[in-house]
This record gives C-alpha cells, structure tokens and sequence, in this order.
C-alpha cells in the first residue's frame, strides 16, 4: 500500500495547495493571513485523532498481550508529535498577524503543548526502559492517561473564554466558510491522512521486523528478499 498512499498525499496535498492559494478568495478579517489554516487546522486534527489511536492500541496491546498493537502504538508516537508540532508553528504563525504575539497562555494553546509533551513523554518513556514488554505496558499506562487531555483541546474554546477562535465545521451546524475553502482544508486533511498512514505503516514494519529478528520467519524473508535484491542491484 505504500506507493499508493504517498502517490495519494502528493496528489492530494498538491490540488488541496492549488484550491487554497489560488482559487480561494481573501478572507474578508484576515486577509491573506488566514491560508494557514490549510494546514493548521488538519495538523491539529491529526495530533488528536493520532493521540487517541496511540492510546487505544497502547490499551489493546496492554490489556490482552497482543504484541502488533503494542508495535502500531510506538509507530503512532512520532508522527502524532510530528503533527502536534506543526500545528503549534503553524498557529503561532497565524497568531502573530492575528493576535500581535507569536504565543499566547490560551487553553486551547496550552493544552495542545500539553500533548507534545504527552508524546515526548511516551517515545522517551519507552525508549529508557530495555525490557520490551514492560516499556511498553509503562507507555501504555502514560497514553491512557494523557488522553483525557485530548477533550480538553477540543472542548477548551467552549469551557474556557480563549482567544482562539471556535470550530469552523461542526458536525450539528453549516461550515463558516466558503466552499472552496473547506475544499482546500478537507484535501489537505486527506492528504495528511495518507501520509500518516504511509510512515506508520513503514515504522510498525521496522519496529516488528526488529522485535522479530531471532524469529524463523524474519530469517526467511530475508533470505527471500536476498536474492531478489542481488538480481535487482545486479
């Protein structure tokens, strides 16, 4: 699946690129300063959507021992923090137009920090502890509970009176927004769903074809691929 998702986030990213920056008219308050939310606002989805999928294989892994899912949480971690950090530049770019200030102590800010730093925690976590099953029951117990931080992002613009602005697309009410706009924003999202796809899958492959190495069957597929790649590079 591999060359079909990037072929998809390419494709994806490059029409969603197009729809925003040039068919899309100028935001009547924000000028042109609003385009980043072509990228902001799927960023800081992934960074959630990643968090919570991190920790729900991190509790499938932990509660019933089942090694694949304990591999698909570590794979997660680094592209969820990837995203988180996105979102935070990006906003803070946004912001500085916007707002005057690159940063502020806003709730919704605040707490997705927060997350980076839950995921920072998880990856240095489990990277200090050798044994692999309980580096990984101790990751699994950090993800469950960081993720009530994950409602915390979501709802902080309802609970709290924050700078940042409320959700443009909700489920129960019509968009904010023009519909070439959130066109750009739901390709850019589809896109970033591929990519997050594409690496996760090539990270849990690695981490298992590591964990696994003593096993028959890693032994046989190398022999497999062995010969194949000599004829290939021959």
């Amino acid at each position: 699946m591999a060359p079909l998702l990037w072929a998809t986030c390419l494709v994806l990213a490059a029409v969603a690129l197009w729809v925003g920056f040039v068919v899309a008219p100028t935001d009547a308050t924000q000028g042109e300063a609003y385009r980043i939310i072509y990228l902001h606002v799927p960023a800081a989805w992934l960074s959630m959507v990643l968090y919570l999928a991190m920790a729900f294989w991190a509790l499938i892994g932990w509660a019933w021992n089942v090694r694949m899912a304990a591999m698909l949480a570590r794979a997660i971690a680094p592209t969820g923090a990837l995203f988180t950090v996105i979102a935070l530049w990006t906003g803070a770019a946004w912001g500085k137009p916007t707002w005057g200030t690159w940063w502020v102590w806003d709730a919704r800010l605040t707490s997705e920090l927060i997350l980076l730093f839950l995921y920072l925690g998880y990856l240095a976590l489990v990277a200090s502890i050798e044994d692999t099953r309980r580096a990984d029951q101790a990751g699994a117990l950090l993800a469950l509970v960081g993720a009530i931080n994950v409602p915390v992002i979501y709802f902080s613009v309802r609970w709290w009176n924050t700078l940042h602005q409320g959700a443009t697309i909700s489920a129960t009410a019509a968009p904010k927004m023009a519909s070439t706009m959130l066109t750009a924003m739901l390709l850019m999202t589809l896109a970033c769903w591929a990519y997050a796809f594409a690496v996760v899958f090539a990270r849990a492959r690695a981490i298992a074809l590591e964990r696994e190495s003593d096993h028959q069957w890693v032994r046989q597929l190398q022999a497999e691929q062995g010969p194949h790649r000599h004829r290939h590079e021959s």
